[in-house]
């Protein structure tokens, strides 16, 4: 079977030219991750003050990454990389590792995964996203497109939180200080305009193209103007170019050690992998739904092929990330970078996943990407998904105001997850006070049961005296 019939690349309208480009695309708009995750987790100290090695963080991130997001491309026939999840690895960092070890908050992490995993098996996770109604799905895309688009704004720097000695109930500001300084914006701001001018003139490659264009341009600046910051990742040419991986955290885990660890208790525990749960399950629902959109390959009726694969893997990933102790990982909503480049199908996660795999060894050459010049291409393919907004009907408010709900909450919280609740919650009692119950899935009826918990989570854990 030739590789192009397997993949169906060319079914899918696609070509190996943009698969392959749609995987450097995607590898760089999330390559920071090699950096970031082990910052948060790294960081962190476990209850008995113990820290873990930032060298050994890097490599298992990777890892996992590289593996995980090969396996999707190969098993799940998705344009979409798999790698830590943020927000996932932070709840780890801070919320769980403080009351026990970290062996034992890796554990939780892989419980998590293997629960999943017998939710996919069982058919649970795939009924719950047939249950969706189409435009919902359609403002998870949407909603998605602003997520990732300010999240672009904000890596850059180009948006920044306004500190809380200000005494302003303005959130958000311009640039650091109210105003655009500083020459990383500068090359943030061209990135944009160089992205959308390539893409207007529908330019082969123009992400990519701006990517590389940019991080040229932020190195030369970089080596004759006096800047104190780029953020996570300066572009410099490296001391080094190769670099030895450590795998001295794979297998760290102990899978029921949470249970018994002491001064914790079953109720904090259980409401912990509920937590878990949650978020990397609506996380990876919208995101599987936002990028198989994007990519044009739902079917007539809104559904995402081979959907039972690419969950199952999505659940084996947060089990590979418990047990690499790189955390919980999961599927990539910046993917969607590699779809702007026209990715159509798992082979671009061979690129992807092969290059997270060179950077167990060639991490300083593969990190040299800024911020600024990577987060141009979330700000473009914002655009792309926002363009599906077309498609809902505003004159329905049985749908248009649940489809509203997800589409503001998701960047206004920073969170898939809580977007998704929204409009579940939004979508159910509109359907009551308007006397259509009965079109309710009861799926629906339960998982916005589900989201009532989560979003009441702090005053249940005080009633349960589990905080």
């Amino acid at each position: 079977m030739s590789v192009d019939r397997y993949f169906r690349i060319s079914e899918r309208g696609s070509t190996f030219a943009r698969e392959i480009r749609g995987g450097f695309a995607t590898f760089f708009t999330m390559a920071y991750i090699l950096v970031l995750n082990p910052i948060i987790l790294g960081s962190a100290k476990d209850k008995f003050g113990h820290q873990l090695d930032a060298v050994q963080l890097t490599t298992a991130t990777a890892l996992v990454a590289a593996v995980m997001t090969i396996i999707m491309g190969v098993g799940g026939n998705l344009p979409l990389a798999l790698a830590a999840g943020l927000g996932l690895n932070a709840v780890v960092a801070f919320q769980i590792a403080p009351l026990m070890s970290w062996d034992d908050a890796m554990g939780l992490v892989v419980l998590e995964g293997l629960l999943i995993c017998v939710l996919v098996v069982t058919g649970l996770r795939e009924a719950v996203m047939h249950a969706i109604p189409q435009p919902l799905k359609q403002a998870i895309s949407v909603g998605i497109g602003l997520f990732i688009a300010f999240i672009g704004f904000v890596d850059a720097g180009f948006v920044s939180r306004i500190p809380d000695a200000a005494n302003t109930t303005v959130p958000v500001q311009l640039g650091g200080t109210g105003a655009l300084t500083g020459w990383p914006i500068l090359v943030f701001c061209l990135g944009v305009l160089l992205t959308i001018g390539l893409l207007a003139r529908k330019v082969k490659g123009a992400i990519l193209i701006s990517i590389v264009t940019m991080t040229v341009l932020a190195m030369v600046i970089n080596s004759i103007a006096d800047i104190k910051s780029w953020g996570l990742t300066t572009p410099q040419w490296p001391d080094k170019i190769v670099d030895t991986p450590d795998f001295g955290l794979l297998g760290h885990f102990s899978l029921f050690g949470s249970f018994s660890a002491p001064g914790v208790g079953i109720v904090t525990v259980v409401l912990l992998i509920f937590t878990l749960i949650l978020s990397d399950f609506f996380d990876t629902m919208g995101t599987v739904v936002g990028i198989s959109a994007e990519a044009g390959l739902l079917d007539e009726e809104g559904k995402v092929p081979n959907l039972g694969r690419v969950l199952l893997i999505d659940g084996a990933a947060a089990v590979a990330g418990g047990a690499a102790s790189a955390s919980s990982a999961t599927s990539y909503i910046e993917s969607a970078a590699g779809v702007g480049e026209g990715a159509r199908t798992g082979f671009s996660n061979l690129i992807t996943g092969g290059l997270f795999a060179l950077a167990l060894f060639l991490t300083p050459l593969l990190t040299i990407v800024p911020l600024q010049a990577a987060a141009p291409a979330l700000v473009a393919v914002g655009f792309l998904m926002m363009t599906q907004v077309k498609h809902i009907d505003w004159d329905r408010y049985d749908i248009a105001i649940p489809a509203f709900l997800t589409i503001a909450v998701m960047p206004f919280t920073y969170s898939i997850t809580n977007g998704i609740g929204a409009g579940f919650l939004a979508y159910v009692v509109i359907k009551v006070v308007l006397g259509k119950a009965k079109e309710i899935h009861w799926l629906l009826w339960a998982a916005s049961a589900l989201f009532l918990v989560y979003f009441a989570i702090d005053p249940i854990e005080q009633v349960l005296g589990a905080k």
